[in-house]
């Protein structure tokens, strides 16, 4: 299968590289960046050198095609809304890792995104590639939009107990926390040293672009509305994200019971790791990797429970999950090309 990867020279094209560089079924035949063509790829990142030697290609989607099977677009919210129907009218298959495809309404994106959204039709054709929730949906379609990194890991805490009827839908709090590495490779005020090192601290409260997203998905699962509060943080990390997430319970549960529900729910889905009773996960533990490992607290004081989920969020909050869905979209084994044990410490 050849490949071609939109945004090349941005976090989320570097790591895509990574992996499928060891990809069995996948070359690389086509990186593309808009903004560096004509370059080396290892200009940018030299830690590529000897490995990718790829000079970056503009964005022509005819040149595409002639090079490519299915395309990567790791690009910046709007920038996808604009180039993937033209990749899809030519035909080629599409991965889109951007915000731009992922909800179902136009007013929806335009409000939370501030872009002008793609066409209706387009929208509804884009399939949700959250892997271990709607990876039957993803197999032999020509278009999926990969989650976001922090619906990733809140959605796969989240979704097993909502689905049970366990928790209530409308009590559900979200303190999700990311390395700088979510914020991506652009110089700004928000990643510079002095203001992210030894610092914690709060952005986009109540107004993050990815709170529809987790809505939408949670009232497919639960099957009427939900309301989240979310609250996101900025850490002095590199990489991972960690969502503490709190619910009021429907019934009386312990923590045994939730293990035991989410070992069940999520048997055979590789890159979830459910945590025994009374041990939680930490991001250090995932990353590098495509791994999501999830552990529970029950506060019978409060009637409350506590999931934390913690992914990666350049791997299993982009380019890994996009690979996952390429796998499930050929009808490969979803792991192929991305079973790495994570970097520890």
């Amino acid at each position: 299968m050849k490949v071609a990867i939109v945004g090349s020279t941005g976090y989320g094209g570097v790591e895509l590289i990574r992996f499928l560089i060891h990809h069995p079924g996948v070359e690389i035949t086509s990186v593309i960046s808009a903004s560096s063509a004509g370059e080396s790829i290892a200009a940018g990142y030299p830690h590529l050198n000897q490995i990718l030697m790829d000079t970056l290609d503009g964005v022509d989607p005819a040149e595409m095609k002639a090079k490519a099977d299915v395309v990567f677009t790791a690009t910046p919210s709007g920038v996808s809304t604009k180039l993937v129907p033209q990749l899809l009218a030519v035909g080629l298959k599409v991965i889109d890792l951007s915000g731009d495809f992922r909800l179902k309404s136009g007013e929806q994106y335009e409000h939370w995104y501030k872009h002008e959204p793609a066409p209706a039709e387009l929208l509804q054709s884009a399939v949700y590639g959250l892997s271990e929730w709607y990876g039957k949906d993803v197999v032999g379609v020509p278009f999926i939009s990969n989650p976001g990194c922090y619906p990733t890991a809140a959605l796969l805490g989240l979704g097993p107990a909502l689905q049970a009827g366990w928790i209530d839908g409308d009590s559900i709090i979200i303190d999700g926390k990311s390395g700088v590495s979510g914020a991506g490779r652009g110089v700004n005020l928000t990643s510079h040293y002095a203001e992210i090192n030894e610092n914690l601290k709060p952005y986009k409260v109540n107004r993050h672009q990815h709170i529809p997203e987790i809505e939408q998905v949670l009232q497919d699962v639960h099957g009427k509305p939900v309301t989240v509060t979310f609250t996101t943080h900025l850490t002095p990390m590199t990489r991972g994200i960690m969502c503490t997430m709190y619910a009021k319970l429907n019934g009386s549960y312990a923590d045994h019971d939730f293990v035991q529900l989410y070992s069940e729910h999520y048997a055979g889905r590789r890159f979830v790791r459910v945590r025994p009773e009374g041990t939680w996960p930490a991001t250090k533990e995932v990353y590098g990797s495509n791994y999501c490992d999830i552990g529970f607290s029950v506060d019978k004081r409060t009637q409350r429970v506590t999931i934390i989920s913690v992914i990666d969020n350049v791997v299993k909050g982009a380019a890994g999950q996009a690979i996952q869905n390429l796998n499930l979209m050929m009808g490969w084994d979803e792991t192929t090309g991305l079973s790495y044990v994570p970097v520890y410490p």
